[in-house]
C-alpha cells in the first residue's frame, strides 16, 4: 500500500506491507504517532528508507543508484576488506533495505553471501530495495542466535547489523551469541559489529566481544553519526604496515576511500592505547 503524507514538512510517500482494504488514515496516524509497530518504507523521490519507527533509519537507498552505499556506517563496515580482501563466503546478520548485501553481491562476484532476518515482513520488502533474487545471495528468515549455534568454521566475514525498534536485538547481549559468532568464522576470519547510539546501549556488547576474542578488538567511528563499528579478528594481531598496503591495492578495485578507513581505524587503537596508558 502507498500512502501520501508529509515527514518534516516535505512531501513524500509511504510504503506499507497493508491489505487494500486497510485504512489508510489509521495507518498513516499510527506511523506518526510511533504506535504502527511494522516496518515501513519512506521515499522522497531521491532516497528511500526503511523504518521501525520515525526516530532511527534502519536502511537507506539512493534511488538513482540502488546498490552504493548512502549510510557513512556501511561503508566503514566494508573496511572488513582491508583484513579479509577476497572472502569467499560472507554471512550477514540483518537484512534492513540490504545495502551491505547488495554492495558485496555487485562488488565480491566470487563469495557466497548469506543474510540472516528474524522478521518476515523486512524480508517482505527486499523488492522495495532492489535486493537480486540469485543463487549467490541467500536470505534465511531465522532468530540469529539460534543460526549461529547451528554451524561452525564455515564464515570468512560475519557482519552483525541486528537492530530491532529500540535498538540491538536482545538476543545478542548474551557471551554464547559472541562465542558461536567466533566459532562460525574459518582460521583468520573477520566480525565486524554496527554498535549505534549512546555507549550506555551497547558498553556491555564491547565487553562480551572482547572478553570471546580475547582483545583483538578494534573500533573505529563513522564521522558525523552515532554509529562505532567493531571489528574482531579470528586471526593475528593489527599490521598497520599491511592494512596500509592494502588500503592501496583495494582502492583501484572498490568505491571506498580505504585509506581514510585505515586512518579511523588507526585512531581508535592509538585513543585506547593512549587510554590504557593514563590508568
Amino acid at each position: 500500500m502507498e500512502l501520501p503524507g508529509m515527514v518534516l514538512g516535505e512531501a513524500v510517500t509511504i510504503l506499507v506491507r497493508e491489505p487494500v482494504q486497510a485504512d489508510p488514515l489509521w495507518v498513516y496516524d499510527r506511523i506518526v504517532a510511533g504506535r504502527y509497530g511494522r516496518p515501513f518504507i519512506i521515499d522522497d523521490g531521491q532516497t528511500r528508507q526503511l523504518f521501525f519507527n520515525l526516530d532511527f533509519i534502519q536502511s537507506s537507498m539512493r534511488v538513482d543508484d540502488p546498490f552504493a552505499l548512502d549510510c557513512a556506517y556501511t561503508r566503514k563496515m566494508m573496511a572488513f576488506l582491508l583484513f579479509v580482501p577476497d572472502p569467499g563466503r560472507v554471512l550477514m546478520i540483518g537484512l534492513g533495505g540490504g545495502s551491505l548485501a547488495k554492495f558485496c553481491y555487485r562488488h565480491l562476484p566470487r563469495a557466497h553471501l548469506t543474510v540472516v532476518e528474524v522478521n518476515p515482513d523486512v524480508i517482505s520488502m527486499r523488492g522495495a530495495f532492489n535486493i537480486p533474487d540469485d543463487e549467490r545471495l541467500t536470505i534465511v528468515q531465522a532468530d540469529a542466535a539460534d543460526y549461529l549455534a547451528a554451524g561452525e568454521a564455515d564464515t570468512d566475514v560475519l557482519l552483525l547489523d541486528g537492530f530491532d525498534a529500540r535498538g540491538i536485538a536482545p538476543r545478542f547481549l548474551d557471551r554464547g551469541f559472541y562465542a558461536a559468532a567466533r566459532r562460525r568464522l574459518r582460521p583468520g576470519g573477520l566480525l565486524v559489529a554496527n554498535f549505534a547510539g549512546p555507549k550506555k546501549y551497547w558498553s556491555r556488547h564491547l565487553g562480551l566481544l572482547h572478553d570471546v576474542f580475547e582483545g583483538r578488538v578494534h573500533m573505529g567511528t563513522v564521522p558525523g553519526g552515532d554509529n562505532h563499528i567493531a571489528f574482531a579478528e579470528a586471526g593475528c594481531a593489527l599490521d598497520w604496515d599491511r592494512l596500509e598496503e592494502r588500503a592501496d591495492a583495494l582502492a583501484d578495485r572498490f568505491p571506498l576511500d580505504f585509506s581514510a578507513l585505515v586512518h579511523s581505524l588507526r585512531e581508535g587503537a592509538e585513543f585506547r592505547w593512549a587510554k590504557a596508558s593514563r590508568r
